[in-house]
């Protein structure tokens, strides 16, 4: 028989749905970011998995919540002494089955989750013997500098890019190809962290005397400009050790890294960054925003960055 109109679990059904829809439209939350419990969308696939993982360990926590709180409002609603009367609940302290339930049940979900967390890690962390570009990210303070040790100048140095007070380093790589990043700082502790990889990594000193893996893989598919910081405390101007990341389609790309192998004959020097990106926007119409020479995510600032340098300057 149904619930009568109006009746009291009605009105608390229809209560908790207005609850919900509020509290939803309060955190100015997507329908998708709601669905993933506000972890956001990633430009890799490693990042993606790492976020359908965070969806179903939200699902599989509610789900462990929602039993836990309805065991225990049905305990205290059924099993407890009532006014007036001398007769105990019925008692369960000694029930082989309760218990068995209570060491198994636990031990299969953190089971599970463990499954997922390492096969999760797994795909996020490995690599492939021959990736298509290799990129050395080197951390100083307080800027960046990027080298592709694959591609040399017309004067034999690696083509490279260095950040500057006035510039903001820009990181050109390709979409749908697998990228390795070989870390390293040039005097402290600094951390590689382009919020849309979903992914950052301390860059250390020292590879030797590092307590994790000085490099990573991944593959960038979606194009566009994204913002990368240093995600470490590493001294006064941490806040402005801003780059970009610049993802172009493989063939733009391939264009770009042969202007960094020329000799601008605008300025008698080899390409750098900006005049390559200007460069390839003149030369293909199609190029739009992404041929923009200059960080449009993230704003240079006006800092002294004397004390200390990038690897060979």
């Amino acid at each position: 028989m149904g619930l009568k109109q109006g009746t009291r679990p009605v009105r608390l059904v229809k209560l908790i749905g207005l609850v919900a829809i509020v509290a939803l439209a309060a955190s100015g939350c997507t329908a998708d970011q709601a669905l993933h419990f506000g972890w956001p969308a990633a430009i890799t696939p490693q990042g993606d998995r790492m976020r359908t993982f965070w969806m179903w360990a939200g699902f599989a926590s509610l789900a462990v919540g929602v039993i836990v709180w309805g065991l225990t409002i049905w305990t205290v609603s059924f099993h407890r002494k009532r006014k007036n009367s001398d007769v105990l609940p019925r008692q369960f302290q000694y029930s082989s089955a309760i218990e068995t339930i209570l060491i198994v049940v636990p031990l299969v979900i953190v089971s599970v989750l463990f499954y997922f967390t390492v096969t999760t890690q797994d795909y996020v962390l490995a690599k492939v013997p021959n990736p298509n570009l290799n990129v050395n990210v080197i951390a100083f303070q307080w800027n960046w500098e990027f080298d592709y040790p694959g591609y040399k100048t017309p004067d034999g140095q690696a083509v490279k890019t260095v950040g500057s007070s006035q510039e903001i380093p820009l990181l050109v790589l390709p979409t749908n190809e697998v990228i390795q990043y070989n870390l390293l700082s040039t005097d402290v502790i600094h951390s590689f962290f382009v919020p849309a990889f979903n992914f950052k990594r301390d860059v250390f000193p020292d590879p030797d005397k590092n307590n994790q893996d000085s490099s990573f893989q991944n593959t960038i598919d979606t194009k566009g400009a994204f913002v990368g910081r240093c995600a470490e405390l590493c001294g006064t101007y941490h806040s402005m050790m801003n780059f970009e990341v610049r993802a172009l389609p493989p063939d733009l790309f391939n264009q770009y890294i042969q202007l960094r192998e020329q000799v601008n004959s605008r300025t008698g020097q080899p390409y750098t960054a900006a005049d390559a990106l200007t460069q390839l926007g003149q030369n293909n119409p199609d190029c739009g925003d992404l041929c923009i020479p200059h960080a449009v995510t993230t704003h240079p600032f006006d800092t002294s960055r004397t004390q200390a340098s990038a690897s060979g300057d």
